[in-house]
């Protein structure tokens, strides 16, 4: 059964790093007078979604397999693609919801494949329960 989780687990890690660096980017240039508030959620969230890389890799390692660790490999197997525009604030938290939403049906098909195993079982919905709600009070904040 590792041989068929770990694949989906690296390319789950290989999104969580590219979600990461797409929010440190928001998080630096953020602009206009949503900044202080949209500065912290950034933070907020690149530093969680370090803690779920993180948790992510030691489940690979914990199954025998070697996490993707290299930009070249988050970059070929992630599904989530990179920011390179200039985006405003509101935008910012467009995307982010978008990738969020992404993210969670990305964990949802992957819960499919690795049924039986229950401990990433576990792991994978606490991730998708945790986006679930933060893509709701994002869309709650674009509302206003």
């Amino acid at each position: 059964m590792s041989e068929k989780i770990i694949p989906g687990l690296n390319q789950l890690l290989s999104d969580y790093m590219v979600f990461y660096q797409k929010l440190r980017n928001y998080h630096w240039n953020v602009q206009g007078p949503l900044f202080f508030g949209l500065h912290q959620v950034f933070e907020e969230q690149y530093l969680g979604s370090a803690e779920k890389v993180d948790e992510i890799a030691e489940r690979v390692r914990s199954l025998g397999g070697k996490p993707a660790s290299t930009l070249r490999e988050y970059l070929e197997h992630a599904r989530l693609t990179e920011d390179d525009g200039n985006p405003s604030a509101n935008q910012m938290v467009e995307r982010i919801v978008t990738d969020l939403s992404a993210l969670t049906g990305n964990i949802r098909e992957l819960v499919k494949e690795v049924d039986g195993d229950v401990a990433t079982v576990n792991l994978l919905e606490g991730f998708a329960d945790e986006q679930e709600k933060t893509a709701w009070m994002l869309k709650a904040f674009l509302q206003s």
